[in-house]
Protein backbone atom coordinates (compact mmCIF):
# COMPACT_ATOMS: atom_id res chain seq x y z
CA UNK A 1 0.00 0.00 0.00
CA UNK A 2 1.31 3.66 -0.74
CA UNK A 3 0.29 6.07 1.96
CA UNK A 4 0.34 9.06 -0.42
CA UNK A 5 -2.06 7.51 -3.28
CA UNK A 6 -4.37 6.09 -0.26
CA UNK A 7 -4.44 9.60 0.76
CA UNK A 8 -5.24 11.38 -1.96
CA UNK A 9 -7.80 8.20 -3.49
CA UNK A 10 -9.85 9.00 0.19
CA UNK A 11 -9.99 12.80 -0.74
CA UNK A 12 -10.63 12.81 -4.25
CA UNK A 13 -13.90 10.19 -2.90
CA UNK A 14 -14.76 12.50 -1.16
CA UNK A 15 -15.23 14.63 -4.23
CA UNK A 16 -16.85 12.96 -6.21
CA UNK A 17 -19.86 12.65 -3.64
CA UNK A 18 -19.45 16.32 -3.43
CA UNK A 19 -20.39 16.47 -7.21
CA UNK A 20 -23.82 14.83 -6.58
CA UNK A 21 -24.63 15.97 -2.88
CA UNK A 22 -24.87 19.12 -2.51
CA UNK A 23 -23.92 19.95 -6.85
CA UNK A 24 -25.81 18.13 -9.03
CA UNK A 25 -28.65 18.61 -6.46
CA UNK A 26 -28.04 22.84 -6.47
CA UNK A 27 -27.53 22.84 -9.94
CA UNK A 28 -30.22 21.19 -11.71
CA UNK A 29 -32.67 22.63 -8.90
CA UNK A 30 -31.96 25.87 -9.85
CA UNK A 31 -32.77 25.15 -13.29
CA UNK A 32 -36.75 24.08 -12.47
CA UNK A 33 -39.68 25.84 -11.32
CA UNK A 34 -39.95 26.68 -7.67
CA UNK A 35 -42.22 24.12 -7.16
CA UNK A 36 -40.21 21.20 -8.30
CA UNK A 37 -37.10 22.59 -6.52
CA UNK A 38 -36.74 19.57 -3.34
CA UNK A 39 -38.46 17.07 -5.64
CA UNK A 40 -35.23 17.64 -7.25
CA UNK A 41 -32.85 17.72 -4.09
CA UNK A 42 -35.68 14.41 -3.34
CA UNK A 43 -34.15 12.64 -6.17
CA UNK A 44 -30.70 13.38 -6.29
CA UNK A 45 -30.62 12.37 -2.91
CA UNK A 46 -32.33 9.05 -2.51
CA UNK A 47 -30.35 7.96 -5.82
CA UNK A 48 -27.20 8.61 -3.56
CA UNK A 49 -28.65 6.61 -1.19
CA UNK A 50 -29.91 3.68 -2.97
CA UNK A 51 -27.05 3.55 -5.58
CA UNK A 52 -24.37 2.93 -2.23
CA UNK A 53 -26.28 -0.09 -1.01
CA UNK A 54 -26.94 -1.30 -4.40
CA UNK A 55 -23.10 -1.41 -5.38
CA UNK A 56 -22.12 -2.80 -2.18
CA UNK A 57 -25.05 -5.62 -2.77
CA UNK A 58 -23.99 -6.09 -6.31
CA UNK A 59 -22.85 -3.94 -8.52
CA UNK A 60 -19.22 -3.97 -7.38
CA UNK A 61 -18.93 -7.40 -7.77
CA UNK A 62 -20.71 -7.24 -11.57
CA UNK A 63 -18.02 -4.01 -12.51
CA UNK A 64 -14.66 -5.76 -10.84
CA UNK A 65 -15.33 -9.12 -9.90
CA UNK A 66 -13.39 -11.83 -11.41
CA UNK A 67 -16.24 -13.09 -14.14
CA UNK A 68 -15.19 -13.45 -17.66
CA UNK A 69 -14.95 -10.85 -20.50
CA UNK A 70 -18.73 -9.80 -19.94
CA UNK A 71 -19.72 -10.01 -16.65
CA UNK A 72 -17.79 -9.47 -13.22
CA UNK A 73 -20.14 -11.97 -11.61
CA UNK A 74 -20.97 -12.14 -7.85
CA UNK A 75 -17.97 -13.39 -6.21
CA UNK A 76 -17.52 -9.84 -4.64
CA UNK A 77 -21.22 -9.44 -3.79
CA UNK A 78 -22.13 -7.52 -0.34
CA UNK A 79 -17.72 -7.04 -0.65
CA UNK A 80 -17.19 -11.26 0.08
CA UNK A 81 -13.69 -11.60 0.50
CA UNK A 82 -12.31 -8.28 0.67
CA UNK A 83 -10.62 -7.19 3.98
CA UNK A 84 -9.49 -3.69 5.23
CA UNK A 85 -5.51 -5.53 4.18
CA UNK A 86 -6.88 -6.14 0.76
CA UNK A 87 -5.52 -4.63 -2.05
CA UNK A 88 -6.18 -2.95 -5.53
CA UNK A 89 -2.72 -2.13 -6.72
CA UNK A 90 -1.09 0.52 -4.09
CA UNK A 91 -4.50 1.36 -2.43
CA UNK A 92 -7.13 -0.50 -0.18
CA UNK A 93 -9.88 -2.24 -2.35
CA UNK A 94 -12.32 -1.00 0.45
CA UNK A 95 -11.61 2.41 -0.96
CA UNK A 96 -11.25 1.58 -4.62
CA UNK A 97 -14.79 0.07 -3.87
CA UNK A 98 -15.69 3.64 -1.89
CA UNK A 99 -14.56 5.61 -4.49
CA UNK A 100 -16.26 3.71 -7.70
CA UNK A 101 -19.08 3.94 -5.71
CA UNK A 102 -19.12 7.51 -6.30
CA UNK A 103 -19.47 7.16 -9.81
CA UNK A 104 -22.30 4.60 -9.80
CA UNK A 105 -24.10 7.45 -7.70
CA UNK A 106 -23.31 10.39 -10.18
CA UNK A 107 -24.69 8.41 -13.24
CA UNK A 108 -27.61 8.08 -12.88
CA UNK A 109 -28.00 10.92 -10.65
CA UNK A 110 -27.00 12.33 -14.09
CA UNK A 111 -30.10 11.14 -15.53
CA UNK A 112 -32.50 13.20 -13.54
CA UNK A 113 -32.35 16.20 -15.27
CA UNK A 114 -33.97 15.08 -18.05
CA UNK A 115 -37.81 13.86 -16.42
CA UNK A 116 -37.92 16.48 -13.65
CA UNK A 117 -41.04 18.33 -13.21
CA UNK A 118 -43.24 15.31 -14.21
CA UNK A 119 -41.76 11.83 -13.24
CA UNK A 120 -43.26 9.50 -10.59
CA UNK A 121 -40.95 9.01 -7.79
CA UNK A 122 -41.29 5.20 -7.62
CA UNK A 123 -39.95 5.21 -11.15
CA UNK A 124 -37.01 7.16 -10.38
CA UNK A 125 -35.91 4.82 -7.86
CA UNK A 126 -36.78 1.38 -9.66
CA UNK A 127 -35.60 2.64 -12.66
CA UNK A 128 -32.10 3.88 -11.31
CA UNK A 129 -31.67 0.86 -9.38
CA UNK A 130 -32.37 -1.71 -12.10
CA UNK A 131 -30.51 0.75 -14.89
CA UNK A 132 -27.18 1.10 -12.60
CA UNK A 133 -26.82 -3.12 -11.61
CA UNK A 134 -27.59 -4.24 -15.83
CA UNK A 135 -26.57 -1.20 -17.79
CA UNK A 136 -24.00 0.77 -16.10
CA UNK A 137 -22.01 -1.32 -14.04
CA UNK A 138 -21.22 -4.15 -16.97
CA UNK A 139 -20.11 -1.54 -18.95
CA UNK A 140 -17.73 -0.10 -16.40
CA UNK A 141 -16.78 -4.25 -16.88
CA UNK A 142 -16.03 -4.10 -20.26
CA UNK A 143 -14.14 -1.09 -20.07
CA UNK A 144 -12.33 -0.31 -16.46
CA UNK A 145 -12.73 -4.17 -15.21
CA UNK A 146 -10.86 -5.93 -17.53
CA UNK A 147 -13.51 -6.68 -19.45
CA UNK A 148 -14.61 -7.26 -23.50
CA UNK A 149 -13.59 -3.59 -25.09
CA UNK A 150 -10.19 -3.28 -22.40
CA UNK A 151 -6.63 -3.66 -23.65
CA UNK A 152 -6.76 -7.15 -24.90
CA UNK A 153 -10.87 -7.32 -25.53
CA UNK A 154 -12.06 -7.51 -29.15
CA UNK A 155 -10.26 -4.61 -30.31
CA UNK A 156 -6.27 -6.07 -29.69
CA UNK A 157 -3.55 -5.04 -27.70
CA UNK A 158 -5.13 -1.57 -27.19
CA UNK A 159 -8.62 -1.28 -26.03
CA UNK A 160 -11.23 1.46 -25.31
CA UNK A 161 -9.51 4.33 -23.74
CA UNK A 162 -11.77 5.91 -21.28
CA UNK A 163 -9.95 7.72 -18.74
CA UNK A 164 -12.33 8.40 -16.41
CA UNK A 165 -15.45 8.18 -17.87
CA UNK A 166 -16.56 9.86 -21.01
CA UNK A 167 -18.26 6.61 -22.48
CA UNK A 168 -18.73 5.09 -18.68
CA UNK A 169 -20.67 7.51 -17.37
CA UNK A 170 -21.78 10.52 -19.83
CA UNK A 171 -22.20 8.24 -22.99
CA UNK A 172 -24.63 6.11 -20.99
CA UNK A 173 -26.19 8.16 -18.87
CA UNK A 174 -26.93 11.02 -22.23
CA UNK A 175 -28.59 8.51 -23.87
CA UNK A 176 -30.53 6.88 -21.21
CA UNK A 177 -31.68 10.82 -20.66
CA UNK A 178 -33.04 11.05 -24.10
CA UNK A 179 -34.46 8.19 -23.81
CA UNK A 180 -36.48 8.08 -21.23
CA UNK A 181 -37.57 12.19 -22.13
CA UNK A 182 -38.55 10.74 -25.66
CA UNK A 183 -40.75 8.05 -23.46
CA UNK A 184 -42.58 10.84 -20.85
CA UNK A 185 -43.40 13.46 -23.59
CA UNK A 186 -42.77 17.33 -22.96
CA UNK A 187 -43.97 19.16 -19.60
CA UNK A 188 -46.86 20.77 -20.03
CA UNK A 189 -45.10 24.14 -19.40
CA UNK A 190 -41.68 24.36 -21.13
CA UNK A 191 -41.34 28.62 -20.88
CA UNK A 192 -40.68 28.74 -17.99
CA UNK A 193 -37.23 30.24 -16.67
CA UNK A 194 -34.86 28.85 -14.23
CA UNK A 195 -36.20 30.16 -10.80
CA UNK A 196 -32.89 30.07 -9.31
CA UNK A 197 -29.97 30.95 -11.77
CA UNK A 198 -27.51 31.38 -8.65
CA UNK A 199 -28.41 28.25 -7.24
CA UNK A 200 -27.47 26.88 -11.01
CA UNK A 201 -24.28 28.77 -10.53
CA UNK A 202 -23.52 27.34 -6.89
CA UNK A 203 -23.64 23.83 -8.20
CA UNK A 204 -21.43 24.30 -11.21
CA UNK A 205 -19.05 25.51 -9.24
CA UNK A 206 -19.43 22.77 -6.70
CA UNK A 207 -19.18 20.29 -9.58
CA UNK A 208 -15.99 21.96 -11.10
CA UNK A 209 -14.18 21.54 -7.96
CA UNK A 210 -15.89 18.22 -7.25
CA UNK A 211 -14.26 17.04 -10.99
CA UNK A 212 -10.77 17.34 -10.01
CA UNK A 213 -11.41 14.59 -7.71
CA UNK A 214 -13.12 12.68 -10.62
CA UNK A 215 -10.49 13.44 -12.66
CA UNK A 216 -7.65 13.26 -10.94
CA UNK A 217 -8.79 10.64 -9.00
CA UNK A 218 -8.93 8.26 -12.20
CA UNK A 219 -5.63 8.01 -11.95
CA UNK A 220 -5.33 5.84 -8.72
CA UNK A 221 -2.44 7.56 -7.88
CA UNK A 222 -0.89 10.88 -6.56
CA UNK A 223 1.57 11.38 -9.25
CA UNK A 224 1.75 13.63 -12.10
CA UNK A 225 -0.18 11.84 -14.27
CA UNK A 226 -3.24 13.02 -11.55
CA UNK A 227 -1.79 16.45 -11.50
CA UNK A 228 -2.36 16.33 -15.56
CA UNK A 229 -5.55 15.38 -15.10
CA UNK A 230 -6.24 18.17 -12.91
CA UNK A 231 -4.78 20.45 -14.64
CA UNK A 232 -6.00 19.88 -18.41
CA UNK A 233 -9.63 19.54 -16.55
CA UNK A 234 -9.38 23.02 -15.21
CA UNK A 235 -8.36 24.37 -18.54
CA UNK A 236 -11.03 22.83 -20.59
CA UNK A 237 -13.86 24.22 -17.97
CA UNK A 238 -12.71 27.28 -18.74
CA UNK A 239 -12.39 27.77 -22.14
CA UNK A 240 -15.39 25.86 -22.79
CA UNK A 241 -17.27 28.55 -20.26
CA UNK A 242 -15.97 31.22 -22.42
CA UNK A 243 -16.38 29.38 -25.63
CA UNK A 244 -20.20 28.37 -24.92
CA UNK A 245 -20.89 32.34 -23.83
CA UNK A 246 -19.10 33.90 -26.89
CA UNK A 247 -21.17 31.68 -29.22
CA UNK A 248 -24.50 32.80 -26.97
CA UNK A 249 -23.80 36.34 -28.00
CA UNK A 250 -23.26 35.95 -31.23
CA UNK A 251 -26.39 34.04 -31.54
CA UNK A 252 -28.61 35.80 -29.41
CA UNK A 253 -27.15 39.09 -28.40
CA UNK A 254 -26.02 38.41 -25.02
CA UNK A 255 -24.36 36.00 -22.29
CA UNK A 256 -25.78 34.37 -19.86
CA UNK A 257 -25.07 33.17 -16.33
CA UNK A 258 -26.82 29.98 -16.91
CA UNK A 259 -25.14 29.68 -19.98
CA UNK A 260 -21.51 30.15 -18.85
CA UNK A 261 -21.63 27.85 -16.29
CA UNK A 262 -23.27 24.67 -18.58
CA UNK A 263 -20.14 25.76 -20.82
CA UNK A 264 -18.63 24.83 -17.38
CA UNK A 265 -20.08 21.32 -17.28
CA UNK A 266 -19.88 20.79 -20.76
CA UNK A 267 -15.88 21.37 -20.86
CA UNK A 268 -15.75 19.12 -18.11
CA UNK A 269 -17.83 16.26 -19.93
CA UNK A 270 -15.68 16.57 -22.55
CA UNK A 271 -12.39 16.42 -20.81
CA UNK A 272 -13.13 13.51 -18.81
CA UNK A 273 -12.11 10.53 -21.49
CA UNK A 274 -9.25 12.54 -22.48
CA UNK A 275 -8.02 13.72 -19.37
CA UNK A 276 -5.92 11.21 -18.81
CA UNK A 277 -3.94 10.70 -22.39
CA UNK A 278 -4.02 14.87 -23.48
CA UNK A 279 -2.01 17.98 -22.52
CA UNK A 280 -3.04 21.58 -21.64
CA UNK A 281 -2.74 22.50 -25.67
CA UNK A 282 -5.39 19.97 -26.45
CA UNK A 283 -7.60 20.66 -23.84
CA UNK A 284 -7.58 24.09 -24.77
CA UNK A 285 -8.99 22.76 -27.90
CA UNK A 286 -11.40 20.16 -26.53
CA UNK A 287 -12.96 23.26 -24.40
CA UNK A 288 -13.35 25.62 -27.53
CA UNK A 289 -14.91 22.82 -29.38
CA UNK A 290 -17.13 21.52 -26.68
CA UNK A 291 -18.85 25.12 -25.73
CA UNK A 292 -20.17 25.61 -29.30
CA UNK A 293 -20.70 21.64 -30.00
CA UNK A 294 -23.34 21.35 -26.92
CA UNK A 295 -25.03 24.12 -27.32
CA UNK A 296 -25.86 23.68 -30.51
CA UNK A 297 -26.70 20.04 -29.53
CA UNK A 298 -29.37 21.43 -27.14
CA UNK A 299 -30.46 23.86 -29.88
CA UNK A 300 -30.58 20.38 -32.17
CA UNK A 301 -33.03 18.29 -29.44
CA UNK A 302 -35.04 21.00 -28.24
CA UNK A 303 -36.18 22.68 -31.72
CA UNK A 304 -35.78 19.93 -34.24
CA UNK A 305 -36.16 17.13 -32.39
CA UNK A 306 -38.66 18.26 -29.95
CA UNK A 307 -37.26 16.25 -27.62
CA UNK A 308 -37.78 17.67 -23.65
CA UNK A 309 -34.61 16.61 -22.39
CA UNK A 310 -35.26 19.19 -19.79
CA UNK A 311 -32.06 19.97 -18.17
CA UNK A 312 -29.83 19.07 -21.75
CA UNK A 313 -28.29 15.71 -20.42
CA UNK A 314 -28.01 14.49 -23.84
CA UNK A 315 -27.00 17.48 -25.47
CA UNK A 316 -24.31 18.51 -22.57
CA UNK A 317 -22.68 14.97 -20.99
CA UNK A 318 -23.73 12.70 -24.17
CA UNK A 319 -22.75 14.64 -27.03
CA UNK A 320 -20.05 15.78 -24.44
CA UNK A 321 -18.39 12.42 -23.73
CA UNK A 322 -18.77 11.34 -26.61
CA UNK A 323 -16.63 14.06 -28.14
CA UNK A 324 -14.34 13.76 -26.05
CA UNK A 325 -14.24 10.20 -26.75
CA UNK A 326 -13.51 10.43 -30.71
CA UNK A 327 -11.02 13.24 -29.78
CA UNK A 328 -8.67 10.78 -27.71
CA UNK A 329 -8.19 9.07 -31.37
CA UNK A 330 -7.69 12.45 -33.15
CA UNK A 331 -4.69 13.32 -30.63
CA UNK A 332 -3.49 10.17 -31.65
CA UNK A 333 -3.84 8.66 -27.87
CA UNK A 334 -6.15 5.66 -28.75
CA UNK A 335 -7.02 3.73 -31.86
CA UNK A 336 -9.54 5.35 -34.23
CA UNK A 337 -11.28 1.30 -34.43
CA UNK A 338 -11.63 1.16 -30.40
CA UNK A 339 -12.87 4.36 -29.61
CA UNK A 340 -15.65 4.16 -32.21
CA UNK A 341 -15.99 0.80 -31.85
CA UNK A 342 -16.46 0.79 -28.17
CA UNK A 343 -19.04 4.28 -28.40
CA UNK A 344 -21.30 2.27 -30.88
CA UNK A 345 -21.26 -0.94 -28.53
CA UNK A 346 -21.94 1.00 -25.53
CA UNK A 347 -24.50 3.11 -27.20
CA UNK A 348 -26.57 0.24 -28.73
CA UNK A 349 -26.35 -2.03 -25.38
CA UNK A 350 -27.34 1.71 -23.68
CA UNK A 351 -30.48 2.00 -25.81
CA UNK A 352 -31.56 -1.69 -25.70
CA UNK A 353 -31.19 -2.12 -21.72
CA UNK A 354 -32.64 1.95 -21.20
CA UNK A 355 -35.67 0.77 -23.36
CA UNK A 356 -36.56 -2.67 -21.85
CA UNK A 357 -36.29 -1.13 -18.47
CA UNK A 358 -38.47 1.71 -19.52
CA UNK A 359 -41.31 -0.64 -20.20
CA UNK A 360 -40.43 -3.18 -17.04
CA UNK A 361 -40.72 -0.13 -14.98
CA UNK A 362 -43.77 1.76 -16.41
CA UNK A 363 -45.69 -2.01 -15.98
CA UNK A 364 -44.86 -2.21 -12.19
CA UNK A 365 -45.07 1.87 -10.98
CA UNK A 366 -46.27 5.11 -12.50
CA UNK A 367 -43.98 6.30 -15.72
CA UNK A 368 -45.50 10.13 -15.54
CA UNK A 369 -47.75 11.82 -12.56
CA UNK A 370 -50.85 12.98 -13.64
CA UNK A 371 -51.54 16.62 -15.43
CA UNK A 372 -52.64 18.47 -11.93
CA UNK A 373 -49.32 17.22 -9.87
CA UNK A 374 -47.55 18.33 -12.96
CA UNK A 375 -49.32 21.61 -12.43
CA UNK A 376 -49.28 22.28 -8.85
CA UNK A 377 -45.79 20.90 -8.82
CA UNK A 378 -44.11 17.77 -7.49
CA UNK A 379 -42.97 19.40 -4.17
CA UNK A 380 -46.48 19.40 -2.11
CA UNK A 381 -47.90 16.73 -4.15
CA UNK A 382 -45.56 14.22 -4.19
CA UNK A 383 -43.15 14.86 -0.64
CA UNK A 384 -45.32 17.54 1.13
CA UNK A 385 -43.05 19.63 1.11
CA UNK A 386 -42.37 23.11 -0.61
CA UNK A 387 -39.80 25.83 -0.08
CA UNK A 388 -41.18 28.58 -1.88
CA UNK A 389 -44.57 30.48 -1.54
CA UNK A 390 -46.44 29.25 -4.66
CA UNK A 391 -47.10 32.59 -5.87
CA UNK A 392 -43.88 33.54 -6.65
Amino acid sequence: MNGADTSWIIVATALVLFMTLPGLALFYGGLVRARNVLSVFMHCYAIACLMSILWLAFGYSIAFGDGNAYWGGLGKAFLNGVTADSLSGTIPEVLFFAFQMTFAIITPALIVGAYVERVGFGFILLFSGLWMLLCYAPVVHWIWGGGMLSDGGIFGEVGVKDFAGGIVVHETAGIAALLIAFFLGPRKNQNTPPHNPGFVMIGAAMLWVGWFGFNGGSQLAADGGAAMALTVTHISAATASLSWALWERIKFGKSSLVGIVTGTIAGLASITPASGFVGPIEALIIGAVAGVLCQEAVLVIRNRLKIDDTLDVFAVHGVGGIFGTIMIAAFGAGSWAAQLGGLAIVGVYTIVVTVVLIYVVKAITLLRVDTETETNGLDLAVHGERAYDMSS
